[in-house]
């Protein structure tokens, strides 16, 4: 083993510089996780001392020694209880991170799945609706301005979040990592009034305005004329229909777009626009109906 220096009588190689290193890390993401709690007084107590363990076992101070490593089962047992919630984040951090979504693209193309489906359905109905996408950069700050949800995403639940009856529908939604963070949030508006020559509404606004300041890509469905767009660097994205809705989306947030021949989900989706748009033109008809017989 490579040798870098000796501190007294102890040798210092590669692999203790590279084993501190990653305690150092793993203690700080720790940190990171739990400051903002109220765990993060016990979590500095217990950091100092496990200092004091291996200070003692340095110094062969045998008698304290053996009481902290004698209290050593108790310090397991305490931690998972106090740290219950905050090792839950910690897994779910996890979870969530880059890595780990390398293996579960299916994820990520089944919640493209859902938004779309929930998008060509609010359009329809012309609901208004303002879904943001979290991608690389941290937009923990536009979060907390809304009411967090911590919600497993569907079709279903985004529909009802944009009611215009639910108390949640004013605002954006923030989706990262296929889960509802919050509803409700405020998003900082942009300058730009007009984009090739048409007004700019408050929720496209919006939309533009986060896009200019944050590397994320935002969804936009027009209460006014049912359009769906997408907003990303501070222009919208032309040509986004409810047809290929979730191949615009496929490219813009990383994964691969379907080719091909037409898939199941393809034929469901183009099933349900035009089941929709048949129930829209039967409303209308009954409606005509009514007002030539009054």
């Amino acid at each position: 083993m490579i040798e870098l220096f000796k501190i007294w009588f102890i040798s210092v190689t590669v692999i203790d510089v590279i084993d501190v290193l990653l305690v150092g890390f793993t203690l700080y993401f720790l940190y990171q996780t739990v400051k903002n709690t109220v765990a993060v007084q016990i979590f500095i107590a217990i950091v100092v001392i496990l200092a004091v363990y291996f200070l003692t076992e340095a110094l062969h101070l045998r008698l304290l020694n053996l009481i902290l490593r004698t209290l050593g089962g108790i310090w397991l047992l305490a931690f998972i209880v106090l740290f219950s919630q905050e090792i839950r984040r910690v897994l779910l951090l996890i979870v969530r991170s880059p890595i780990f979504n390398v293996f579960t693209g299916g994820q990520l193309n089944e919640t493209i799945d859902e938004i779309a489906r929930a998008a060509v359905e609010m359009a329809e109905k012309h609901t208004g609706a303002l879904i943001v996408f979290a991608r690389s950069t941290n937009i923990k700050m536009t979060i907390e301005t809304g009411i967090p949800l911590q919600a497993q995403l569907s079709k279903e639940l985004i529909v009802s979040i944009f009611n215009p009856k639910s108390p949640l529908h004013d605002g954006a939604v923030v989706i990262q990592n296929g889960v509802i963070e919050a509803a409700r949030c405020i998003l900082p508006l942009s300058l730009t009034t007009r984009f090739q020559g048409k007004h700019l509404g408050t929720r496209h606004r919006a939309a533009m305005g986060i896009s200019e300041q944050a590397d994320v890509l935002v969804l936009v469905v027009s209460e006014e004329t049912g359009k769906i767009s997408l907003a990303e660097e501070g222009m919208f994205i032309a040509g986004v229909t409810a047809g290929n809705l979730y191949d615009v989306l496929s490219e813009h947030l990383g994964t691969r777009t379907r080719t091909g021949a037409t898939t199941n989900s393809d034929k469901e989706l183009v099933a349900l626009v035009e089941e929709l748009r048949t129930t829209n033109l039967a409303l209308a008809g009954k409606q005509e109906s009514a007002k030539q017989d009054s």
